[in-house]
């Protein structure tokens, strides 16, 4: 009996700091609605007379001109960081953990000759994984596998 009295006490607990909660986010919202109640003012929008449109100078109205020297897109430094497998054109921007490496990068490293071998997780080594780091550098640098 203690025991689902227990558990009924731990239900109402949450059920207590779920509703705390929903009510501290949905507060600031609503304050800021109900302390300021938009009321439409018909008085005030009055449609400009076609006489005072004709008064506006034609330099306002012109379109502006577009500099022949602003920069495009394609002027930026647009270089992506990650390494593109040619096989299915994926591109994979995380691999610094050699552990959560995509298999297809550790394929390719090997491939490419800059390890040995595709490596287990207990074998990892800090001079092994120092060598990888910079295998993985001299992989981004290969044409083949540049985004």
């Amino acid at each position: 009996m203690t025991e689902a009295f227990f558990i009924l006490t731990i239900i109402f607990v949450a059920y207590v700091i779920y509703i705390t909660v929903n009510e501290q986010k949905e507060t600031p919202n609503t304050t800021v609605t109900k302390s300021k109640p938009e009321v439409p003012n018909v008085a005030t929008i009055q449609p400009m007379p076609e006489t005072a449109a004709q008064q506006i100078p034609q330099a306002i109205i012109k379109p502006a001109t577009i500099k022949k020297n602003t920069p495009t897109i394609a002027a930026r430094n647009t270089a992506k960081k990650g390494l593109r497998d040619p096989k299915t054109g994926e591109v994979s921007t995380s691999y610094s953990n050699y552990r959560f490496t995509k298999r297809w990068i550790k394929d390719a490293l090997v491939t490419e000759g800059l390890v040995e071998k595709v490596y287990k997780n207990n074998e990892l080594e800090p001079a092994i994984e120092a060598a990888i780091k910079d295998a993985l550098v001299k992989l981004e640098a290969i044409e083949k596998y540049k985004p």
